[in-house]
């Protein structure tokens, strides 16, 4: 088996950090390609304040943005990272991540439109919402042109001050619309660098999934990326890979053969820039 693609530091940068310091971030990627090889990438921006952006490439560095979407037009506080799929010729979603206001809870809607270029002004429709005792957002989203696959990363309510707790959870679709919820299929190991959570970012053919995790409340924001592999009807972390200190890494597939990898890096000042690698 091919060692799975991870960031080895030979990266270009493709959005540059919003500002300096905390809390100005570029990153949480998600990437797609369209009928012509072009790449669609989704990211969000966090400075003054949140925005998820729709981009095109014809190289996968240069972007050309072709649409932005503001939380308020999904009546949103925050936006997260987003998801986004070519389901056929003249159907694109968008699966965007949603902060109810005023509140600690997160859920999950889609956008449908004929381009990309149509996202951003289309309505959101509630999918993954949780109830008053988790929230959901960060889908990783797949479609093999039958069966549609998602997994949400989970935060639990019960326990105030300690939603970051995370763990990752499995649905499938016929349409990308309905789903059936197969539950919790990654979880945080105890006295691991994972301890307080896993949140899958990528998933290759064969099953195996990259995975930001944490050690404690305090690395909240300074997540590092793992690798899983399938176990039985889950996923377990796979004690042989390295620990990466990137996060939301999204591995793309290239039809020429290949992968472009994007993920958020985090800098000296903790702002983060969202950067790729070819592999």
């Amino acid at each position: 088996m091919n060692e799975f693609p991870l960031p080895t530091g030979d990266a270009k940068v493709v959005a540059a950090a919003p500002g300096r310091g905390p809390q100005q971030w570029a990153g949480a990627p998600g990437a797609a390609l369209d009928a012509d090889g072009t790449i669609v990438l989704t990211y969000r921006v966090r400075g003054d304040h949140d925005v998820n952006v729709i981009a095109r490439s014809a190289d996968g560095v240069g972007l050309t943005t072709v649409g932005t979407i503001e939380p308020a037009a999904l009546g949103a506080r925050m936006v997260e990272r987003a998801a986004i799929v070519r389901a056929r010729a003249g159907l694109w979603r968008m699966y965007v991540s949603c902060a109810t206001p005023n509140s600690k809870h997160w859920w999950v809607g889609v956008l449908e439109a004929a381009e990309p270029e149509g996202l951003a002004g289309a309505p959101v429709r509630p999918l993954f919402t949780g109830d008053g005792t988790f929230g959901v957002k960060d889908p990783v989203v797949r479609f093999d042109g039958s069966r549609w696959r998602a997994w949400l990363c989970c935060h639990p309510l019960d326990v105030p001050g300690a939603e970051d707790r995370m763990t990752t959870a499995y649905a499938t679709s016929a349409d990308g619309l309905e789903w059936t919820w197969h539950g919790t299929v990654l979880a945080g190991r105890a006295g691991e660098w994972d301890a307080r959570g896993a949140r899958l970012t990528s998933v290759l053919p064969d099953g195996r999934a990259s995975y930001d995790g944490r050690a404690s409340a305090a690395e909240n924001w300074f997540e590092r990326t793992g690798v899983a592999v399938p176990s039985g009807d889950r996923l377990a972390a796979d004690p042989a890979a390295p620990v990466i200190d990137v996060r939301y890494l999204d591995v793309l597939a290239l039809p020429g053969g290949g992968t472009r990898l994007y993920y958020e890096a985090r800098l000296p000042d903790e702002s983060h820039e969202l950067r790729t690698e070819l592999r």
